[in-house]
């Protein structure tokens, strides 16, 4: 079947044709299909019985160009593959993290995976004040065996650099490369930010010391292939409810810094925060729901931290330091040591490229929905001047950061003379 975009009607007869799929739908069942997307890159589609909507799935399919801006901007579908690939070893490393994949296929460049029913995307939900109690459990969790475990830590050199070679992505590695690191601090046409930020976005385009900074940034994002990343771990691609967490829409996988994966998570929940200064006009129930956002932005690291060192410490199986290497007096409090060492390093790596997406997200092609909502642009720009103030300190005074509460300090800063 030569590859062709998908619509409501089409998807129905092509869902028909999968071999994998005649164990969900029976051939005899009236099946309905939506467009359900609202990313920037694919086509969505939700097919369900008509008699039964628990009997469903999700349909992702490519498209040969960026979504966000039309067919100008051409784009490898190719993507769907390594997103099949990473939820498949997702669901071997973090079972029970991200939907279970059913079916492949690579001429159509289409994935179909469970339907999280029960779930919603996050970003709206948080918007709305709703807590999930286990989600910080959930998700750094997730973080934690996704991370590890396609590590040198764990594997041997010759798993790693083979299981490394599946996941190139040379051409969404390129996209983040150019939108996250590069286009928002420059003149580019697609750079998109709210005309009252004018003299911050010029200040920051013209900051010595943080342009050296981003530099640094980008130069770790595209030289340390330390583990397989997500790479888009935002808010809108994590689903939940109270009781669940999944991760999804890992299109973006590659073998990356760790950090970068723990940086997207926090730096969203951080713009949440600050979006609740137009979201939120009640005082006290803006800064009720502001105190959970900073101790769930706190949990998360303060779990990761300690389920990274001990799954570290149970699971040494890597070449990467290998326990022989610490076979003399002293050499498991020196293998400590350097645990604690490894982590704190990550924190201060987290607040690098955390910084940067503060930065890209209020000045460059995409913002977050959480901050675009905002229709007044004057309560707008309050959070968005925040943001690039927050951004700006994560980034220059990283080396300067010991603990979470150091990061969540610059927040709380940055914040301490907002008054809505």
């Amino acid at each position: 079947m030569a590859y062709h975009a998908l619509d409501t009607n089409t998807v129905i007869d092509y869902v028909r044709t999968r071999p994998a799929l005649s164990d969900i739908f029976a051939p005899d069942v009236k099946l309905t299909a939506r467009e359900v997307g609202d990313g920037n890159l694919n086509l969505v589609f939700l097919v369900e019985n008509a008699d039964d909507p628990t009997n469903s799935v999700v349909l992702k399919q490519a498209l040969p160009y960026l979504r966000v801006v039309g067919e100008s901007w051409p784009l490898t579908k190719e993507r769907v593959r390594y997103e099949t690939q990473a939820l498949r070893k997702y669901n071997e490393v973090a079972p029970g993290l991200v939907p279970e994949v059913y079916d492949y296929n690579e001429e159509m460049s289409t994935l179909v995976m469970e339907f999280l029913r029960s779930h919603e995307i996050m970003r709206k939900p948080l918007v709305e004040r709703k807590r999930f109690p286990k989600f910080a459990d959930h998700i750094s969790t997730f973080l934690v065996n996704s991370l590890f475990f396609s590590s040198d830590l764990y594997l041997s050199g010759v798993e790693k650099k083979q299981l490394e070679a599946t996941f190139t992505n040379e051409h969404l590695r390129k996209l983040q490369e150019d939108f996250v690191y590069t286009n928002p601090f420059k003149e580019s046409e697609e750079n998109n930010w709210n005309p009252l930020l004018d003299d911050l976005v010029q200040e920051t385009r013209s900051n010595a010391e943080l342009k050296i900074a981003l530099a640094e940034a980008k130069h770790h994002y595209t030289t340390h292939a330390e583990a397989l990343i997500h790479a888009d771990l935002h808010t809108g691609s994590i689903m939940v409810n109270e009781e669940d967490t999944r991760v999804i829409d890992p299109e973006f996988a590659f073998f990356g810094p760790m950090s970068y994966d723990i940086a997207a998570v926090l730096q969203n929940l951080v713009l949440n925060l600050l979006s609740h200064y137009a979201h939120t006009p009640d005082k006290t129930e803006r800064a009720s729901y502001q105190k959970y956002l900073r101790a769930t932005i706190r949990d998360i690291w303060t779990k990761f931290a300690e389920k990274f060192d001990a799954t570290w410490a149970a699971n040494n199986k890597g070449e990467a330091v290998p326990n022989d290497y610490w076979d003399f007096s002293g050499g498991e409090q020196a293998f400590a040591q350097y645990r604690r060492r490894y982590i704190s390093r990550l924190l201060r790596e987290t607040a690098l490229h955390g910084g940067a997406k503060f930065l890209r997200r209020m000045m460059g092609i995409v913002s977050v929905w959480d901050i675009s909502s905002i229709e007044d642009p004057e309560l707008r720009a309050i959070a968005e001047r925040a943001a690039i103030r927050i951004g700006t300190r994560w980034a220059l005074e990283r080396n300067d950061f010991f603990s979470i509460d150091d990061l969540l300090a610059v927040v709380q800063e940055e914040t301490d003379g907002i008054d809505i």
